[in-house]
Order: structure tokens, then C-alpha cells, then sequence
């Protein structure tokens, strides 16, 4: 996985005396920047946030396989249900950061390389979660997540996308048909792309502890995320090799 090149951009610190709530856009294929900057050591977290331990949200379903789920659980992976990151939000001395995938596996079926969408738009859940913790957004956004792999074109509508749609309702998890390079050629296979990916962390959004929201209230913050996300994304991506025309797309 580290033949991607991660590289963890800081653009704001964040005090350890709180808990945090990171969205990190786009899914991509196989989540590569989050697990490199989150889970390992690898392009220092420890020290770009000191007093911050991070926990990545994961498929409950990887949880049920004997030794594996305790190799991603000694990684700091823990299952992407509200009780579980509940449980972390709820240390009341901070210093937790919950990592989510926002847009979750059917976000990776739109991981084509090239394209910026970002299933976000009806997404409410981790603001909800946020508010009743008191738990601070932050916007994270990787660039070159959805370069490291290619996929087979499954546009909307099609006949693949909704046999891949309809196994996902029923698996819990997608299957994008990707690949990318060999381990002694670069023409096919499951390898990824030796291409950077650049994880920018953005500046946290204070919210006010709510244990129960209303939907003006949920709007309203949910909107403000998608506005600071949306700016992350314009104000960083010159450096990264985005066109300055291009935006995100919310879906």
C-alpha cells in the first residue's frame, strides 16, 4: 500500500483538550490515504497533532474474521457503528479523533481516476453523532485517493453498476472492478499506482453539544461542513495538479 506515497498535510493544530470527528472525501477504492496517515505512524500523525489518538471506521463485517480482526484492531481500526464510536467520542478528557469514510462503500464505486465526487449531500448521520457528543468536525480531503487505481466504467444506470449496487444492499460491502499495476510489471494488477496521495486536514468546525438536534440544526451544520470541505478542496488544489475550473461534485 505505501508504493502510493501518502503524504498528511496540516493546516490548522487541534487541541487535544477536545474530541474530533474527521470526515475524510473521497472513499476511493480502498480508503489508501486514511488507513496510511491514520493507522500507521508512517507520515506522522504523533507529531503533526500531538495529543490526538485517531481510530479509523470500518465495515462491521471485517470484525468477524478470527486474527484478522485483531490485526486491523491493533491498527486502530474500529467497527463504523454508532455504538462503537460512540464509545470513543465519549472520553471526556478529548484527545480522540474518530476517522469516517463519509461517502462509505458506495462511494468507491464512483473512485474513477480523474473525477471528484463526493457522496455527501444526504449524508447526516456523523453530524447528528458530532452534535450529541460535542465533538468538533473537521473536513479532510485526499487528493489523488481516486489515481491510484483504475476501474471498469460503471456509470449510473448501467447494467454493472446495478448488479454492483444491488450485491452492495446485500454484502454490506461494494466491488469495484479495479485494478492497476503488477509487482514486476506496471501493464495489470491489484498493486496500486505509484502516485502520491496528498491528505490535507482542514481547520475544525466548533460545535456545541446537543443530545438532541433539530433538523434545522442538523441542516444547517451540515451545510457549513459541505461549504468548509468545498473550500479546502478550492484552496488546495492548485498545489496538487487539480485545474483551478474544476469543483466538487456533491452528490
Amino acid at each position: 500500500m505505501f508504493s502510493v506515497f501518502p503524504q498528511l498535510v496540516k493546516t490548522a493544530d487541534l487541541d487535544p483538550r477536545h474530541n474530533y470527528i474527521l470526515g475524510f472525501h473521497p472513499h476511493g477504492v480502498l480508503v489508501a490515504g486514511a488507513f496510511a496517515n491514520f493507522c500507521t505512524y508512517a507520515t506522522g500523525f504523533p507529531q503533526l497533532f500531538p495529543g490526538l489518538t485517531s481510530y479509523l471506521l470500518m465495515l462491521p463485517l471485517w470484525f468477524r474474521a478470527p486474527f484478522f480482526r485483531d490485526y486491523i484492531m491493533c491498527a486502530g481500526l474500529i467497527p463504523s457503528d454508532k455504538e462503537s464510536a460512540s464509545y470513543v467520542l465519549r472520553k471526556r478528557r478529548g484527545g480522540r479523533a474518530v476517522v469516517i469514510a463519509v461517502g462509505g462503500a458506495p462511494e468507491a464505486l464512483d473512485a474513477h481516476p480523474g473525477t471528484f465526487n463526493v457522496l455527501l449531500a444526504n449524508k447526516k448521520g456523523f453530524i447528528k453523532m458530532a452534535m450529541e457528543h460535542g465533538a468538533h468536525l473537521v473536513p479532510v480531503f485526499s487528493f489523488g485517493e481516486n489515481e491510484v487505481y483504475d476501474q471498469v466504467e460503471n456509470p449510473r444506470g448501467t447494467w454493472l453498476r446495478w448488479i454492483q449496487e444491488r450485491l452492495q444492499s446485500i454484502m454490506g460491502i461494494s466491488l469495484p472492478l479495479f485494478h492497476a499495476r503488477g509487482i514486476f510489471q506496471y501493464s495489470f494488477g491489484l498493486m496500486p499506482y505509484r502516485r502520491p496521495i496528498y491528505t490535507v486536514v482542514g481547520r475544525p468546525i466548533k460545535v456545541e453539544k446537543k443530545q438532541k438536534p433539530t433538523a434545522e440544526e442538523l441542516d444547517d451544520l451540515h451545510q457549513l461542513y459541505m461549504d468548509k470541505l468545498s473550500n479546502l478542496f478550492d484552496e488546495h488544489k492548485g498545489n496538487y495538479g487539480v485545474d483551478k475550473d474544476v469543483h466538487l461534485n456533491f452528490v
